[in-house]
């Protein structure tokens, strides 16, 4: 399932530096796209706010097909404390933007798998898809206000994965 949780990351990756390319983050010296996978960093004492993380969760296999399905969920966090030129007044409007990357983001719902081992990746023989996102409702924590998505992310296990 790695094959499919690099390829959901970067679909996502690239397609937020076309919808936002003003949204990004600086971690440890460089400026990247603003989001990023939990399991794939230093951990956090606080989940940086203005940028999409994600969390891989439950996974799944269904072996009576031709070939294995692999599920895992995908928990997106994301936060905001608004802007410091409008006193975090703004922080609803930030957040409002940003489901509606996240909804950009994730359409269409598919994508070709890769092998990101390699360089330049590899194209493999099948695609990675996805449900809709389900929306929980905001957390509102003291001057901040969170949001968490979660989608089911599907692929077909290949010969060597």
């Amino acid at each position: 399932m790695q094959n499919a949780k690099d390829t959901f990351y970067m679909a996502l990756r690239t397609r937020l530096t076309t919808i936002n390319p003003e949204r990004t983050i600086l971690l440890r010296g460089a400026v990247r796209p603003g989001i990023l996978v939990e399991e794939a960093e230093a951990p956090f004492s606080q989940l940086p706010n203005d940028v999409f993380v994600l969390r891989w969760l439950g996974l799944g296999v269904d072996m009576n097909l031709a070939s294995a399905m692999a599920a895992e969920q995908c928990e997106v966090i994301y936060q905001t404390v608004g802007t410091q030129s409008f006193g975090g007044l703004d922080r609803g409007r930030a957040l409002s933007e940003m489901d509606e990357e996240l909804m950009a983001m994730i359409q269409p719902f598919y994508t070709p798998k890769l092998n990101y081992t390699a360089t330049p990746p590899a194209a493999m023989l099948t695609q990675v898809f996805w449900d809709e996102p389900v929306f929980a409702p905001i957390l509102i924590q003291r001057d901040r206000l969170c949001r968490t998505a979660s989608v089911m992310v599907y692929s077909y296990q290949e010969q060597g994965e």
